[in-house]
């Protein structure tokens, strides 16, 4: 891999994060609303106490058939709304939790993304290691003959010739 490969691989990684903000962005969005769904449903709860401590009070003197009916129907409605806000709730939790496995899944996605590149970039500093090293070594090489063929006339002249006179 060369250097414009990992140029490429960071324009990768770099839509990985963006995908990964924009995750995380819909999952605190979705954290709100859920924030505000469960406010919701403790007012209407808060509320049909409210309305149960009150009737209390009013049928303990005594009240007609119709507004006895008129209470039964306005519970009803109160109830129907606990119980729609509960399914509102589930839908929620079960938005946030694909949004968190989204960004978890995001998240894995970088960083394994970085990894790789951190590799490459080790693996291409290891190669402009090794091939500084040869450049270093042939040029050592290179000067070790270059002394070596001039130093092989000096010493061709500074040896002593024999004679056979001395034998």
């Amino acid at each position: 891999m060369n250097t414009s490969s990992l140029t490429s691989v960071q324009r990768v990684i770099e839509m990985a994060e963006r995908r990964r903000d924009e995750a995380l962005a819909e999952q605190a969005r979705l954290q709100l609303e859920q924030q505000q769904a469960l406010a919701q449903m403790d007012q209407i709860q808060d509320y049909a106490r409210e309305a149960e401590q009150r009737w209390a009070l009013r049928s303990a003197q005594g009240v007609s058939t119709a507004l006895l009916m008129h209470h039964r129907q306005f519970m009803q409605k109160i109830h129907h709304a606990i119980e729609f806000q509960r399914g509102v709730l589930s839908d929620k939790q079960i938005r946030l939790e694909r949004a968190r496995s989204t960004v978890l899944q995001a998240e894995r996605e970088v960083a394994s993304l970085r990894r790789y590149t951190e590799r490459q970039q080790a693996a291409l500093a290891l190669r402009a290691m090794r091939l500084e090293q040869k450049h270093t070594d042939e040029m050592a090489q290179n000067a070790h003959l270059r002394h070596q063929t001039t130093q092989a006339p000096v010493r061709a002249h500074s040896r002593p010739m024999h004679t056979g006179a001395s034998q």
